[in-house]
């Protein structure tokens, strides 16, 4: 039983520190995971972190404190979050202070270059907040190329169809068998 219990639980946490592309319908749909506050489950698959690109469709800055905005890859639209308090933030009193500056520096300019109409790739930290999920951006990339948001369509669907969407299935003989979901 122990045996079944940990290639359950490898298939599990196979992404968990991933940055995993999802489409905003995917992310959207992904369920809070009450076993382990910090992480969230796509078809038994726990998750903790993603990677979204999309149109900039709205932001709000409210400066030494935060950037909310949200993407739009034409399948929903995803919350972000990226906090700019790193200077003041007890989180980061643990962290060497020139590494602190840096981060603070990093998140200033990933808060002038996130315009509305632009197409940002974002990677961070999935989170809830009040019931809703959103992305903790920890990196920003301003895609110039139109044909990224069409290359990340396509590495999300072909990336949910060969990787998160399969498990191993595991016979009474212990041979195995990938199973799509």
């Amino acid at each position: 039983m122990d045996h079944m219990h940990h290639i359950t639980n490898s298939r599990m946490d196979k992404l968990y520190n991933t940055h995993v592309k999802l489409l905003a319908f995917d992310f959207l749909n992904l369920k809070p995971n009450h076993a382990h506050p910090s992480s969230f489950s796509r078809q038994g698959t726990r998750l903790s972190r993603a990677e979204a690109l999309g149109v900039v469709v709205w932001r709000e800055l409210k400066p030494n404190k935060f950037l909310k905005f949200s993407i739009d890859d034409g399948t929903g639209c995803i919350p972000c979050l990226l906090w700019l308090n790193h200077l003041d933030s007890h989180y980061f009193s643990r962290r060497h202070p020139s590494d602190v500056r840096l981060i603070a520096e990093l998140t200033k300019n990933f808060t002038s270059e996130i315009q509305l109409g632009g197409v940002a790739r974002v990677r961070g930290k999935i989170t809830g907040y009040r019931g809703a999920l959103q992305i903790t951006v920890s990196d920003v990339v301003i895609e110039r190329d139109p044909n990224m948001e069409v290359f990340h369509w396509l590495d999300c669907v072909r990336l949910a169809r060969l990787c998160y969407d399969t498990v191993k299935d595991v016979k009474p003989d212990n041979s195995t068998t990938h199973v799509p979901f």
